[in-house]
């Protein structure tokens, strides 16, 4: 089958400051710009089935996820003692991925230097026969079928207070707030569920990493929005603490090949859609 090429256009923006919104959002069109970026490319082949892994990946009621897409470093919580820090756990059953555990371990210790220090997790990755149970014991109304759940990947996890609801407690508030800063967002707004098609859930964050995060907090987008955003868009640079981080949107077709730098941080995902991200940082 005929290959075709993409070329990844990065280009290095000026930055300036803008009261209160740290990220920086310029789009870049100029491909002529390239070689400013300093990167060296090499080509890499991208296989249709990349489109359904990565952080970046919609579940919703359009897109399921498949058994396949499910994070491989999924653990019971309560038997690997050194990942539960600073936050409690609802119950023995509770199972995440680890690289996930790690990032929400990292916030909450940021929340108790602030005095916010109550979190527990209610629930985290949810295997298919276990959302299927709850979805037919709660009815649709609670619980959405096996595989349209963002549980069934294990980048999902309800957060709870020991303080009471957290529409109400500090740590709902402070969530809210804060955790785009270290790559979580709140995944169903309540000014949102137009979009979403999900009611308002305060407790119920998702890991899509920065600089994603904070993109998705300055411009008030849900994963529906910036996805689309991104396709539309095609290539951000994104200034967040002062470095620089390039995004671009690819279309993916049966096996496709595209441009990645070398000798430079990225990353790979696919929106469970029609493309996939990549994702430059900085040095």
């Amino acid at each position: 089958m005929k290959k075709w090429g993409i070329f990844l256009c990065l280009v290095i923006g000026l930055g300036f400051a803008i009261p209160k919104i740290l990220p920086l959002i310029q789009k870049k069109v100029d491909i002529q710009s390239l070689p400013q970026t300093g990167y060296q490319f090499e080509e890499m082949d991208i296989p249709h089935e990349q489109i359904y892994q990565g952080n970046l990946v919609l579940v919703n009621s359009e897109y399921p996820v498949y058994q396949e897409q499910t994070n491989s470093d999924i653990a019971h919580l309560s038997k690997n003692n050194h990942l539960v820090m600073g936050f409690g756990l609802l119950d023995d059953s509770i199972q995440l991925s680890e690289s996930v555990t790690g990032k929400f371990s990292r916030m909450v210790d940021a929340a108790k230097k602030e005095g916010v220090q109550h979190f527990m997790i209610n629930s985290g990755y949810r295997g298919f026969e276990e959302q299927e149970t709850l979805y037919k014991e709660m009815g649709a109304d609670y619980a959405l079928p096996a595989g349209y759940s963002e549980h069934n990947l294990g980048l999902a996890l309800d957060v709870g207070s020991t303080q009471g609801k957290m529409e109400n407690a500090s740590e709902g508030k402070w969530l809210e707030k804060n955790a785009w800063k270290y790559g979580f967002i709140l995944r169903y707004p309540k000014d949102k569920t137009a979009v979403t098609g999900i009611q308002y859930e305060p407790w119920h964050i998702r890991y899509v990493g920065l600089p994603h995060s904070a993109v998705m907090y300055e411009k008030n987008f849900v994963m529906e929005e910036y996805l689309d955003y991104l396709k539309s868009e095609k290539n951000l640079s994104v200034q967040y603490k002062g470095k620089k981080y390039q995004i671009s949107y690819f279309p993916v077709s049966e096996n496709s090949t595209i441009q990645v730098p070398i000798h430079q941080k990225y990353s790979l995902s696919g929106n469970n859609m029609d493309g996939v991200i990549v994702t430059v940082y900085p040095d």
